[in-house]
């Protein structure tokens, strides 16, 4: 657990160039405080002591603004930056070294029982703002971009946005950090091409105007 712990404090300072000192990263990271509050909840479900996990979860909301469920499954070096607004829901697994920003969802869809909440592998990267929502699986060094809703699974290396989330293949995640000024909009793609498909139209009906009035005057 403290080797974890360990991971969960040293990748900030990796990830985050506004952090500085140890002691800002203790007292004033909120994601870095919710994280340990919730390896201890997380400790104590695993040995079925009823009650004190919720309860320690609930102050970690008081406290942090960010609520994850003690039954939710976090691997090492997950990095929760800012994290206000962030819920990782009961059946969540989060895989290691992934990075989380503010106002996330890692929820369910419904009422449904047994596995409800996303499976999230390692190194993934989830934009500030994204519902990532129901049992669905996202893939080793994935990207969701800011604002999305993801309902269906995004496949290991592929980058996810838009609302519902469409998967943008890319072979460059493993080692770029999500940039959203570099992200294509497939929703925008699919504009321009029919902006496109207008402006042609309208030259070649323009380009036809000229034979028909001549027509009509040899007529």
């Amino acid at each position: 657990m403290w080797q974890t712990i360990w991971a969960d404090f040293t990748i900030i300072f990796e990830r985050d160039p506004a952090a500085h000192h140890w002691l800002e990263v203790v007292c004033c990271y909120p994601g870095f405080q919710a994280l340990l509050l919730y390896r201890v909840a997380h400790g104590l479900r695993d040995r079925h002591i009823p009650f004190f996990p919720r309860f320690i979860s609930h102050i970690g909301r008081f406290l942090t603004g960010i609520e994850i469920h003690p039954g939710a499954v976090i691997g090492r070096g997950v990095f929760i930056d800012h994290g206000m607004g962030v819920v990782i829901g009961e059946t969540a697994i989060v895989g290691d070294y992934t990075l989380i920003y503010q106002g996330v969802t890692l929820g369910g869809t419904g009422k449904e029982q047994g596995k409800r909440h996303p499976t999230v592998g390692s190194h993934v990267v989830v934009g500030a703002g994204a519902k990532v929502l129901g049992n669905i699986t996202i893939g080793d060094y994935a990207r969701i971009g800011a604002g999305s809703i993801i309902l269906r699974n995004v496949p290991s290396g592929c980058t996810a946005v838009g609302v519902p989330g469409r998967n943008i293949c890319r072979s460059n995640t493993q080692t770029c950090p999500l940039e959203h000024g570099n992200v294509v909009d497939p929703e925008a793609v699919v504009l321009r091409t029919l902006i496109d498909r207008i402006e042609q139209l309208e030259q070649q009906i323009q380009s036809l105007i000229p034979v028909e009035i001549t027509h009509s005057n040899i007529h």
